[in-house]
């Protein structure tokens, strides 16, 4: 994947592919998103940490209609990974409540999104079931 790039700055690609957030140094909240201060207590400084790549999916919900271009129906999720609530797509699983469960594992994984002219790939990451 040397000509390929993360589709969020907060994916991290290569042999083992992880999400990375910013925690407060002062009461541990992290946000994926870049900020100039915490949102739970203000705080200024912050810490990079690489967020678990397993999960359990907390809440989800089968999207029937989309914008113009996206195939559905597709499962979006909220994800905990050892503490930290994640924001996701589970893929490789049929979007229905027959195999997707509040409470399921799930891991992490990445798959191409697209080209550019120049032959660049962007990865995106999504969850697939563990197991």
């Amino acid at each position: 994947m040397s000509n390929a790039i993360p589709f969020v700055n907060y994916l991290t690609l290569g042999d083992d592919p992880h999400l990375v957030a910013h925690e407060c140094k002062s009461c541990s909240a992290r946000f994926f998103d870049r900020r100039n201060a915490c949102a739970g207590c203000s705080g200024t400084e912050f810490q990079s940490v690489d967020i678990p790549t397993q999960g359990e999916v907390r809440s989800f919900t089968i999207v029937a209609f989309a914008a113009p271009g996206i195939e559905v129906p597709f499962v979006s999720a909220i994800i905990d990974c050892g503490g930290t609530t994640v924001r996701g797509n589970i893929v490789n699983v049929e979007a229905s409540p027959d195999h997707v469960k509040l409470g399921m594992p799930v891991k992490l994984t990445t798959f191409p999104i697209g080209k550019d002219e120049q032959g660049v790939e962007a990865i995106n990451f999504g969850f697939e079931p563990a197991a």
